[in-house]
């Protein structure tokens, strides 16, 4: 029978990282609109109104944890999580690309696993919930120029099925939300650049860039109970460039 309350999430609270701006700021957006209670974790503590802003930066272990006790003293309930925190360190910089690497997996991969430890106690105390790890097209397709980048979203894919096995048990589900080229302040420069701006767009079915708000619809999805079977899954927004084969254009193989 059709449940008309299957993508509500009156009731629930929800905590989102990245809430400051683009996808995470829309993903919190989202969550709020569809009936949750969301709190924005930042490294600069802003989120969008009326989302509740935390300040933290998900490189320190320490902040991170201190967050989350920091809600549960205050006798804070969380049925969602999503991680959408994430950065995209240039190769112009003080940094060796070693270091680059470094620093970009202690955001976009041990950051999320150190925040999903942090938030696990509280997940399970709900009796379960759901979390959603933001990677991107980059965990499933070779990008130049960004191996720190590229590897920390494949292994956030594997820590997404590790952790949707671990966590079953628990009536916890973790699946994954992977964007394609979406207009971000991460993306400006190919975005503002018109030769970049045309390839990422011809590279899509749909013919054009991602908005943030593209992945709010997804978001809710896989935080509601119209996903309740649903858990270990990477879902691709990405108008259509994971699956495009040949150019539209130049017909069949």
């Amino acid at each position: 029978m059709h449940n008309p309350t299957a993508f509500s999430l009156e009731g629930k609270t929800a905590v989102v990282t990245g809430a400051s701006r683009g996808i995470g700021a829309a993903i919190a957006s989202g969550l709020q609109a569809s009936g949750a209670k969301v709190f924005g974790i930042s490294r600069t503590g802003t989120a969008p109104s009326p989302v509740t802003a935390i300040k933290c930066d998900l490189a320190d272990d320490a902040a991170i944890q201190s967050a989350f006790e920091h809600l549960t003293k205050a006798g804070e309930r969380i049925d969602i999580l999503v991680n959408a925190a994430g950065i995209s360190l240039p190769a112009s910089g003080t940094a060796s690309e070693l270091q680059r690497f470094r620093d970009t997996l202690a955001v976009d991969l041990i950051g999320v696993y150190a925040t999903i430890l942090a938030a696990y106690p509280l997940l399970k105390r709900a009796g379960g919930g759901s979390i959603i790890n933001v990677t991107s097209i980059n965990s499933v397709r070779g990008f130049p120029g960004n191996p720190g980048y590229v590897a920390a979203k494949a292994g956030l894919a594997g820590l997404t099925r590790a952790l949707a096995a671990d966590y079953a048990r628990d009536g916890i589900r973790v699946n994954a939300l992977a964007p394609g080229y979406v207009a971000t302040e991460m993306t400006a420069g190919s975005f503002a650049d018109p030769a970049m701006h045309e390839d990422r767009r011809r590279h899509t079915m749909l013919g054009r860039w991602g908005n943030p708000d593209d992945l709010a619809g997804a978001a809710v999805f896989l935080a509601s109970p119209a996903s309740s079977y649903m858990t270990g899954q990477e879902l691709f927004v990405d108008g259509g460039w994971s699956a495009k084969g040949l150019a539209i254009s130049e017909g069949k193989p």
